[in-house]
């Protein structure tokens, strides 16, 4: 009977972090990483002790939160390298970069800016950084892409798909939608769909 508690205490407490992960995860996507623990803990509809129970404290929920993101971010990347098709593969990067930034802006100013917590995820972030430059390289050596772009041109249009993360989501999600698409309209090598 001590063996079936145990367990099913064990169970509980495992969903019970994953429930809080994923409620900080949305009000940290939505409004940011200083969104209070409390409130986060009324949206997942448990006490205040249960959170801190899991997590003692706001950094170390909020590198949980990280850690998922980066996870995500990093599988989705080797997805993209794993690709035969380069231009596939670097045109769905960049919608499903676009489509990040409006869902997930309070953790893409976090992982992006200068926030304290972003400092653990620095490798993977360079990490990342170099798959992205291997996608616009296989695009290129395919001949997707036009010859004059660099691997900068390219980042400096992502750059300017994350400054509409500014916007309220209800404009933002329409205007990322459309600069993506003149994005890689622009960079390909032949008009294509």
């Amino acid at each position: 009977m001590r063996t079936t508690v145990t367990r099913n205490t064990r169970t509980d407490a495992v969903h019970n972090q994953r429930h809080i992960v994923t409620v900080a995860r949305a009000a940290f996507a939505a409004d940011g990483l200083e969104v209070p623990m409390r409130e986060i803990a009324r949206r997942a509809g448990l006490g205040v002790a249960t959170l801190y129970r899991h997590f003692p404290s706001r950094p170390d929920l909020i590198g949980a939160v990280l850690t998922e993101q980066v996870a995500v971010c990093g599988a989705e990347m080797q997805a993209a390298l794993a690709d035969p098709d380069p231009w596939r593969a670097l045109r769905g990067t960049i919608h499903r970069f676009s489509e990040h930034q409006v869902r997930d802006r309070g953790l893409n100013e976090a992982l992006f800016g200068s926030h304290t917590a972003a400092a653990p995820f620095a490798g993977q972030r360079r990490a990342h950084a170099q798959g992205f430059e291997r996608l616009v390289e296989r695009a290129r050596s395919a001949g997707a892409l036009r010859r004059d772009l660099s691997v900068e041109d390219v980042r400096t249009g992502l750059m300017a798909i994350s400054s509409f993360r500014t916007l309220p989501p209800e404009r933002a999600t329409t205007a990322v939608r459309r600069l993506a698409n003149l994005l890689i309209a622009g960079m390909a090598a032949t008009p294509r769909g």
